[in-house]
């Protein structure tokens, strides 16, 4: 039951008004300090996402990434101007679709018989892929049929070859750089026109038509250059950053072969 106060205690409401108007007012400061994300410990205020945490950004701007993502990854990559073409040649990495992991098969056959589905083969005893389908091409969206010697399907260096030349390769001994030609973490299974147009730009020259595959070729991209140690260009990172900043918490893809070739591997 809720009383009316008597007369007689009216004299004492202006305190109790005074200190019920304190309270409103602490209550309301502590409301605006909630709206704008200020603490006791400086202007950030807390909640965000843990893929997306306040330190150092990658590229220009944006987020760190979380631990063990593309994003992280990337930061730790050295940055450099593009180096010189010069002296390139795609016999510099050896000769093409070597066996370098020793299975018997060629680098291309073991990607296509990775990469496509319903494979067929030129025999019981071979690993020759002569058909098969490419569900979903990462660079197009698009599903393809691969047919050998008449196909619309490429087998692509995620980092071109050039690019590695110019970004570290062209230093490197001859085994490392057959090594990287026929790892299976650089190369994928793709539509051929689009990985013509792609030739060998890197990240800031050219991304994949299809922009749901962007993010993980970019952080194969990331995967690859680290693995080798590679460098990149200021624009390269950018444009990478501005990428993975939309998926900070996409992996790192990690596998593929040792980056060095059996010592029966050789290049000019």
């Amino acid at each position: 039951m809720i009383r009316t106060p008597s007369a007689r205690s009216r004299p004492a409401a202006p305190r109790r008004s005074s200190r019920a108007s304190a309270v409103v007012g602490a209550a309301a400061l502590a409301a605006l300090l909630t709206v704008t994300g200020c603490s006791g410990h400086g202007s950030r205020g807390g909640g965000s996402d843990a893929g997306a945490g306040p330190s150092a950004p990658a590229g220009g701007g944006g987020r760190s990434g979380a631990p063990g993502s593309a994003l992280r990854t990337l930061d730790s990559l050295a940055v450099k101007r593009q180096g010189t073409k010069d002296g390139y040649a795609r016999d510099r990495f050896g000769s093409a679709w070597a066996d370098t992991d020793g299975n018997g098969c060629g680098t291309r056959d073991d990607i296509l018989k990775r990469d496509l589905r319903g494979t067929a083969y030129r025999d019981a005893k071979s690993c020759v892929v002569v058909s098969g389908n490419l569900p979903k091409d990462p660079y197009t969206g698009k599903s393809l049929r691969y047919q050998r010697g008449r196909s619309t399907v490429d087998i692509d260096h995620v980092v071109a070859l050039s690019d590695a030349w110019q970004t570290g390769a062209r230093q490197w001994p001859a085994r490392k750089r057959v090594a990287l030609a026929n790892d299976p973490l650089n190369l994928i299974a793709v539509e051929a026109s689009a990985n013509r147009s792609k030739s060998d730009g890197d990240a800031a020259d050219w991304l994949p038509p299809y922009a749901g595959y962007r993010c993980t070729y970019v952080a194969r991209q990331v995967a690859v250059k680290k693995k080798y140690g590679l460098w990149v260009t200021r624009a390269e990172k950018d444009a990478m950053a501005k990428v993975l900043n939309s998926c900070p918490r996409q992996a790192l893809p990690g596998g593929g072969t040792p980056t060095e070739a059996p010592a029966r591997f050789t290049a000019k």
